[in-house]
């Protein structure tokens, strides 16, 4: 009887779930790349009734970690031997998407490939054939579901109202009958999925939340920060904190061990709506060159590791801003307030002082916690006004106790511009826009963001400064966050190579492509109508700026050394290495930092580069609706304009205040065309050509508000 006890246990053991998951792995493991059908895997498996229901449990999870795949007629097979990866939907465009698999590689995937996935969901990919070069896949199974919850535009037909949704294929989804949220046609909606179909097609919805008129850009631009699940308002418990460190103010013992350089002519230099002014300078000329001081507000002073606030402020990453909104890092009452070195309040901070000599060279830096008093809010466009020599008398009296430090500035910064010109960093021109919003919200102005010399002074200084802040993470060796650029990949500047011989422009010989000669091909078409052209080339085959942990230098600055340091009201790598610094300070020794720090580095950087995305992400979507929302005035207007893209299907149009649309190729003289990526769009017979960087004159043909999407029609 003990022996038939015994046995018994061991049957029972055999019969679990995880047991059962091995053998499953086992038997699909001998049948390499051939499928098998669930009953005879059951059937090998030895699966007795009993059992059947740990059966199904190891099978379904197997199924849902992506170790095992499942086709029509019940069979399946194991992921690895079948060449399927595992990955997760990143995100939907109107035709496509794209998941990214587990070892990290990014697919495409045709709309018809998508098999009805959502943005979050895990999937299962197989490859295709490319026709890009480029990784290209098929989902064959959705093995978890992410967020059910999705935003889009009602669209009423036949009575019938239809959810034409944002971020999937632009199908009408059906919309449930009951209604609890009341919403008319054209509305932009919040919705989420109730069921969910094979396509997207067949989903169905409800409608949780309205935002408004999709012809409304506000409206669109919230539900492009829920689309980009970016924060909205901050948990009590962050408010609580933020509001007890507010009230608590800058106490006296706050001053201790830190140098009082309140009697130091400090300022800051800002635009004139900033109201988080987080860092200020000061500068003197020495015997053989210059003292340069750069003050940055001490957040870390505030805002603990691993307290409510802090958490938080990774999770956010970085603040966003869009037309005249902000989703702030930090609660107001740190971002405008406590933190913010507003003038003729003390302000605790961490200061960057750098001796540079007669020829702007770096010869010495050090940091220290200090405390200043900001004699004035410095404004750009003010102070551009009395370097020219063409400030008002009101200007002129703010400034006059900073006049002559305004100066010094300006010359120090004339030498720090010559230095990066020597080093060949490549002077890349970004046009930036500055939208005009009205009371109620809407755009009624697009203008070229100017920048000023001011601007350049101020970034300069700050660059500098942050170039000082990794030098000093490198001979330190502590763990930091970095902020790296690294080369081109090769296919994109053998692309570049192609494309500028196209249009007509010489390239400098390399077997490295390096700063030097992103400067020299920029350098040798300035003063000409081909610059922005190239400038556009030149910037889309550059790889992506990030955070890292290591030290990989900066492609764009020529520097070897680089970190972002200046700015820890609104970006959470500065805030992570102001705490790094400041235990440096305090004495704290290199294995108890590389404990400390070693991993929290880590995760700061792949978190603030995540950050720092989805931020330019909605940042820009948000402005191509304000952008078509003002153009929307001007349907039916001529512009002037330059070719900015050329597409197999058309080209893109810039206008002179940054404004961009899109002239079809349907909408040109007829004729069949010949497309020469990227530079031209060529009729066959005739030999009109539309070629980038081409004056062009337009007319406004049409505005989408809710895709912010401009059309234009050339004007002949």
């Amino acid at each position: 009887m003990a022996k038939k006890k015994s046995v018994s246990k061991k049957n029972t053991a055999l019969c679990s779930a995880e047991s059962y998951k091995n053998k499953i792995v086992t038997f699909l493991s001998a049948c390499d790349k051939k499928l098998m059908s669930v009953s005879d895997l059951e059937s090998k498996c030895r699966t007795k009734k009993q059992g059947r229901d740990n059966f199904l449990k190891a099978f379904d999870e197997l199924r849902t970690e992506g170790v095992i795949m499942m086709k029509k007629g019940m069979k399946t097979g194991l992921c690895s031997r079948l060449g399927v990866l595992c990955g997760t939907v990143t995100r939907l465009s109107r035709t496509f998407g794209f998941a990214e698999a587990d070892n990290g590689t990014e697919y495409f995937i045709p709309g018809k490939y998508m098999l009805g996935a959502m943005p979050g969901d895990k999937v299962l990919i197989v490859n295709i054939a490319s026709r890009s070069g480029q990784p290209e896949g098929e989902i064959i199974d959705i093995i978890s579901f992410g967020s059910s919850q999705l935003t889009g535009t009602i669209e009423i037909i036949d009575g019938q109202p239809y959810l034409v949704p944002d971020s999937a294929a632009r199908n009408h989804i059906t919309i449930v009958k009951e209604k609890s949220v009341s919403f008319r046609n054209g509305d932009k909606v919040i919705a989420e999925i109730v069921f969910r179909g094979r396509r997207h097609a067949e989903h169905t919805v409800k409608i949780t939340g309205v935002f408004g008129s999709s012809d409304s850009a506000a409206a669109c631009a919230a539900s492009i920060l829920v689309n980009h699940g970016a924060p909205s308002e901050f948990p009590d418990d962050v408010l609580k904190e933020a509001r007890k460190i507010a009230e608590g103010g800058v106490q006296d013992y706050s001053f201790n061990n830190r140098e009082d350089l309140r009697n130091m002519t400090v300022f800051t230099i800002d635009g004139a709506e900033s109201k988080d002014l987080d860092d200020a300078v000061s500068v003197s000329r020495k015997d053989n060159g210059w003292l340069l001081g750069v003050h940055i507000a001490d957040v870390s002073h505030y805002v603990k590791g691993n307290s409510a606030i802090d958490k938080e402020a990774m999770r956010r990453g970085t603040s966003i801003y869009y037309a005249d909104q902000v989703i702030p890092m930090l609660p107001k009452e740190l971002s405008n307030g406590i933190c913010s070195l507003n003038p003729d309040e003390d302000r605790l901070t961490l200061s960057a002082f750098m001796e540079l000599d007669s020829r702007g060279e770096l010869i010495f830096y050090r940091f220290c916690k200090s405390a200043v008093r900001s004699r004035v809010k410095g404004v750009y466009s003010e102070i551009n006004t009395i370097l020219r020599g063409e400030e008002a008398e009101e200007i002129r009296r703010k400034y006059e106790h900073v006049r002559d430090d305004i100066f010094l500035m300006n010359e120090l910064a004339d030498l720090l511009i010559a230095k990066r010109k020597q080093r060949s960093a490549p002077d890349i021109y970004t046009a930036e826009s500055r939208l005009v919003i009205s009371e109620n919200g809407v755009c009624t102005d697009v203008l070229p963001r100017e920048r000023g010399k001011a601007e350049q002074i101020i970034e300069e200084f700050m660059l500098i400064a942050n170039e000082a802040a990794a030098k000093f993470a490198g001979e330190k060796k502590i763990p930091f966050v970095y902020r790296i650029h690294e080369s081109p990949p090769e296919e994109k500047t053998e692309f570049l190579k192609e494309t500028l011989v196209k249009i007509g422009v010489e390239y400098p010989h390399f077997n490295e492509f390096k700063p030097c000669h992103a400067a020299a091909v920029l350098d040798s078409v300035r003063n000409t109508d081909k610059y922005e052209a190239v400038n556009m080339l030149v910037l889309r085959s550059m790889a992506k700026a990030k955070y890292s942990s290591e030290p990989l230098g900066h492609f764009g600055l020529a520097l070897k050394d680089y970190a972002h340091f200046t700015s820890p009201i609104r970006r959470y790598p500065d805030l992570a290495i102001h705490r790094i610094i400041t235990d440096v300070l305090a004495g704290y020794g290199n294995q108890w930092l590389d404990k400390r720090y070693t991993g929290f580095a880590l995760n700061a950087s792949e978190r603030s580069s995540a950050a720092e995305i989805r931020a330019i992400a909605v940042e820009r979507e948000c402005e191509d609706c304000y952008k078509a929302e003002y153009m929307r005035k001007h349907i039916g207007e001529v512009f002037d304009a330059k070719i900015s893209g050329v597409t197999e299907f058309g080209f893109y149009a810039q206008l002179l205040n940054t404004v961009e649309g899109l002239v079809h190729i349907r909408t040109l003289p007829e004729g069949e065309y010949d497309y020469s990526a990227p530079a031209a769009l060529t009729e066959k017979f005739s030999g009109v050509s539309y070629t980038l960087g081409q004056s062009v004159q337009v007319i406004c043909a049409a505005v989408n508000v809710s895709d912010g999407l401009i059309d234009f029609v050339l004007n002949d």
